[in-house]
């Protein structure tokens, strides 16, 4: 039985070893997700800033011939002015020469900060641009870092998934469905030390007859609360010195 668990823990080693690889090639590619996501963000936000500078312009340009008009009626106004016989025509076209001055300093005003709102969504509208641009050359390179990365990592991981493969193979049929089974659902840990009475996988003590069978290694041991196997390690000396420590 001593043997078979020997074949357990170097199995389990080398999963956790493929564990690591998997989760070194999710870091490249999430890395890289990152950056995309951060380009798309500012590249969302440049759309709706040319969304808002094309609708401002609109309005830019109804203010300015609302303005135009407003001139002209003043103009036309001004001139029938001369031609008016009665009082009544005359208040009248005061009334409307006022009232288009009125409208003209109101469109000059809005004019300005149409001017003023422009510039501002242009300037931010360039420098997010120019940020893109940026993110982009460095996305760019971070993509081919990572390409390569992950295809040095898919490389020793394979390495491995064969020598897995062999190891596998040599464990009995029966305990390897138990290790299976609990590889998929203790989140790729089947296989775990006991230290100090306490099992390294869920962490809760175990009873003192159980961590002696675990010490002799006669049979397959189980935890009671996990399910995972259970195997002795001996104490490294730093973990010695700390027991004789505390």
């Amino acid at each position: 039985m001593k043997e078979e668990m020997e074949k357990l823990i170097s199995l389990q080693q080398i999963d956790s070893e493929i564990s690591g690889f998997d989760q070194a090639i999710a870091k490249c590619e999430g890395e890289v997700v990152k950056r995309e996501q951060a380009i798309q963000e500012k590249q969302d936000r440049l759309t709706t800033l040319r969304a808002k500078i094309e609708r401002l312009t609109e309005k830019q340009q109804e203010n300015q011939s609302e303005h135009d008009e407003a001139m002209a009626r003043m103009k036309d106004r001004q001139n029938k002015m001369i031609l008016v016989q009665t009082s009544r025509e005359h208040q009248a076209l005061l009334k409307e020469i006022e009232d288009n001055k009125k409208l003209a300093r109101e469109t000059e005003e809005r004019a300005l900060q149409f001017i003023e709102q422009l510039e501002q969504l242009e300037a931010e509208t360039a420098t997010l641009d120019n940020l893109c641009k940026g993110e982009q050359e460095l996305l760019a390179e971070a993509r081919q870092g990572a390409t390569k990365e992950i295809k040095r990592l898919s490389a020793s991981k394979k390495g491995i998934e064969n020598e897995r493969k062999a190891k596998a193979e040599a464990v009995e049929a029966v305990h390897m469905q138990r290790y299976n089974k609990l590889i998929s659902r203790r989140a790729g840990l089947a296989v775990v030390a006991v230290h100090d009475s306490v099992c390294l996988g869920c962490h809760m003590t175990l009873p003192p007859q159980q961590v002696n069978e675990v010490m002799k290694g006669d049979k397959l041991n189980i935890c009671p609360t996990c399910q995972r196997i259970l195997y002795f390690k001996e104490p490294t000396e730093n973990q010695e010195e700390e027991s004789l420590a505390e």
